[in-house]
């Protein structure tokens, strides 16, 4: 953990959408060189970054952005409160507990309306921050991205009961 100080979280804005479109991008091309290769990354970004298609995922969504000196630093997408839909930090600010910021404020919210476990789909770069926040790889997927296959890993975590003290 760094010193820098906490992101303040705020609801996604249909306004945000063009910044975190490029942060998305912006964080496979920089953060998942060593897990997947150039036409890999390539494909994921043409799809995950695809402003038409990501605005009303992110709406549909619980949508959390992070937040540093008014600039969004990272954002997490919580959808049908099971789903860990999105998770992306920006580069400069990898490692810095953004992102544990984040999963631990949706994992906050699911738990307050009522979810006992959220899955996501890890990607190869992500999976050991998760499982250090507690998730237990379940599956190993295949995903096609345009005319290139992307490997990731379904995660999933037991979510803790008001009677656990959260």
């Amino acid at each position: 953990m760094s010193d820098k100080p906490a992101a303040g979280l705020r609801p996604f804005l249909p306004s945000d959408t063009p910044a975190l479109a490029a942060l998305i991008a912006e964080s496979i091309f920089e953060l998942t060189g060593d897990d997947y290769d150039d036409d890999q990354q390539e494909a994921w970004a043409a799809a995950a970054a695809d402003e038409e298609m990501l605005a009303p995922r992110l709406a549909r969504a619980l949508t959390l952005v992070a937040e540093r000196d008014g600039e969004p630093v990272g954002f997490i997408a919580l959808a049908d409160n099971k789903v860990i839909d999105l998770l992306y930090v920006r580069p400069d600010v990898a490692g810095e507990g953004v992102g544990a910021q984040l999963l631990d404020a949706a994992e906050r919210l699911a738990a307050a309306r009522g979810a006992k476990s959220l899955t996501a789909d890890a990607s190869d770069t992500a999976l050991g921050f998760f499982q250090k926040q507690g998730y237990v790889p379940k599956s190993r997927n295949t995903v096609p991205r345009g005319a290139v296959w992307l490997g990731n890993t379904t995660v999933e975590k037991q979510l803790a009961g008001e009677s656990a003290g959260r």
